[in-house]
């Protein structure tokens, strides 16, 4: 409860019957509590406003934290925002390559079948060609067995006539045969004289003699009318004879 100030009482009527009257307005005490009271005033006024100061920095404070705790939230979240949008482009990007992935396996297994396809084609093709080449091998073996049986009956003939013409017979390139005379020149007996053959057609051609037979054309006719190969050596032995004895 606040202090009351009592006024404080007198008898009128005794002041008034001294010789000089006088009251005591206690001036001093008046003062004193006016000094007190604006005193109490001003340091209210103080502590108010340090408190006002004290309350304002922590409002600035406080606002300012809460400032800062919104921006990084709002940070955050962009962040968040950002990282969610490279996460759609990154899982789209994911779905299309997925798809593509997908298609690629799709025409993997297309060709995958179709190589199949053709390898069972290839594997009946390799069996068809199979039986083709142990049928040729059957049919070569065939002709081999023939030729041998040839040789050996004509081989004994070819080494007498080899010896009686002194030839030498060998086969060269394809389909050309290469006879070979010695015991031709007198002075020289191992001097040769030769003629090749080209058997790769009906009508045999001789390519090359050494040395060159002027009447080799009217030979290589005689030949393909009468196809007698056997004769026909024997006429080249004669025409390189008569080249060494009469020189022309």
């Amino acid at each position: 409860m606040g202090h009351v100030l009592r006024v404080p009482k007198f008898d009128l009527s005794a002041l008034l019957s001294q010789q000089n009257p006088h009251i005591d307005l206690r001036v001093d005490n008046y003062e004193t509590s006016t000094r007190n009271f604006l005193r109490a005033v001003v340091n209210y006024t103080l502590t108010a406003q340090a408190e006002i100061t004290q309350r304002k920095n922590a409002y600035l404070h406080e606002k300012k934290r809460l400032t800062e705790k919104i921006q990084s939230h709002e940070q955050e979240t962009n962040a968040c925002k950002v990282r969610e949008l490279e996460l759609i482009a990154e899982l789209d990007r994911e779905r299309e390559e997925r798809k593509k992935a997908e298609l690629s396996v799709v025409q993997l297994e297309r060709q995958l079948a179709t190589i199949r396809e053709q390898g069972s084609q290839l594997d009946a093709e390799i069996e068809q060609k199979r039986a083709v080449v142990m049928d040729l091998q059957r049919e070569r073996n065939r002709e081999r067995s023939i030729l041998d049986t040839y040789a050996a009956r004509t081989t004994p003939e070819l080494i007498e006539f080899e010896t009686r013409l002194q030839c030498y017979i060998e086969g060269i390139e394809k389909d050309k045969v290469l006879v070979r005379f010695t015991h031709i020149a007198k002075t020289d007996l191992n001097r040769e004289f030769s003629v090749v053959i080209d058997v790769s057609s009906n009508m045999y051609k001789v390519p090359t003699t050494s040395p060159a037979l002027p009447t080799l054309p009217i030979l290589l006719d005689e030949l393909n009318e009468t196809r007698d190969v056997y004769a026909f050596i024997k006429q080249v032995r004669q025409a390189f004879e008569h080249l060494v004895v009469h020189g022309r």
